[in-house]
């Protein structure tokens, strides 16, 4: 379990260890200690996670029983993906001290109707004390790539007990079970196929097919459409047709199921492991399955977030 250090969290330190951590010419001592930095900044802030998450999960629960509810911690090489795409020029300067989803917590709800419920009950007036410092919502002005979602940045606040923490940002992501369902498709797409489509990087084709699918999603849940897809839904539903037949999405896709089955196989061998980390060799067709006894989830969580 990595040992929380709150001392160490003050902003230039931060932000030192992420310019060594992309910086190709500093030493590898200074790596070791930037690693060790941001390992104790990604940890602490799990508990401001912890606290946003009860009340996202406690309002999504009351407002929908099917309700799924998740938190999670940035992992490493997200976080130095993203410095470096910054460093390059490729998205606007930002210190990892100011990025704002180092940790995220996150609604799928059955509908439209229900994200809105869950916002206007949790995260309107003045009924929370945390502070909200931005808000997106890319449902009813979808993102170019077709991104829908609500997204919420909070700063965790308390006049009480855990003052440390105050001024530490989590994400709020609250969807419906089809964005949810369009988002996940194309980070599969992208772990598959090596592209990396979700940051605006894949091949034009599949792009263009993910953009023209949530807008048939979008009026399957009476939202507005993407920006610069077609109005006219049969003009629509022709594009996606044709693009799926180009890419053979349905085909690709339905072949990359048997790595689930390959797992599912491999975890009724295993019955005494707790937790499985998963590596897939795409280049070998190989599926790794690390597993893990109960009582080391931290260790599995270590693992993932540091070699994956």
């Amino acid at each position: 379990m990595v040992s929380i250090k709150l001392e160490e969290y003050s902003k230039s330190k931060v932000d030192w260890a992420g310019n060594m951590l992309i910086s190709e010419t500093s030493s590898h001592k200074d790596k070791e200690k930037a690693l060790e930095i941001l390992d104790n900044w990604r940890a602490i802030h799990k508990y401001p996670m912890h606290i946003l998450k009860k009340r996202l999960k406690s309002t999504s629960e009351k407002i929908d029983k099917s309700a799924l509810v998740v938190q999670r911690l940035k992992r490493l090489p997200s976080i130095l993906k993203k410095l470096k795409r910054r460093y390059e020029g490729k998205e606007p300067t930002m210190n990892l001290s100011q990025m704002q989803d180092i940790a995220g917590c996150r609604a799928v709800l059955s509908n439209v109707e229900s994200v809105k419920k869950v916002y206007l009950e949790s995260y309107t007036g003045g009924n929370i004390k945390h502070k909200k410092i931005k808000e997106r919502d890319y449902i009813t002005y979808p993102k170019e790539d077709g991104y829908r979602s609500l997204h919420l940045i909070y700063k965790y606040q308390s006049d009480k007990g855990k003052k440390e923490f105050n001024g530490l940002l989590v994400e709020i992501q609250i969807r419906s079970k089809l964005q949810h369902l369009w988002a996940t498709a194309i980070e599969t797409v992208d772990l598959f196929t090596r592209q990396a489509i979700k940051s605006n990087e894949g091949q034009k084709e599949w792009m263009d097919f993910f953009r023209l699918v949530s807008s048939a999603f979008a009026i399957m849940e009476n939202c507005p459409l993407v920006p610069a897809t077609p109005t006219d839904k049969r003009e629509l539903y022709s594009q996606i047709k044709k693009r799926e037949e180009e890419l053979k999405v349905i085909k690709i896709m339905s072949g990359w199921t048997r790595a689930v089955k390959v797992f599912e196989s491999e975890f009724k061998k295993k019955a005494k492991w707790q937790f499985f980390l998963l590596e897939l060799d795409i280049t070998g067709e190989k599926l790794n399955i690390t597993g893990y006894p109960r009582g080391k989830e931290e260790t599995a969580i270590l693992d993932y977030s540091r070699e994956f």
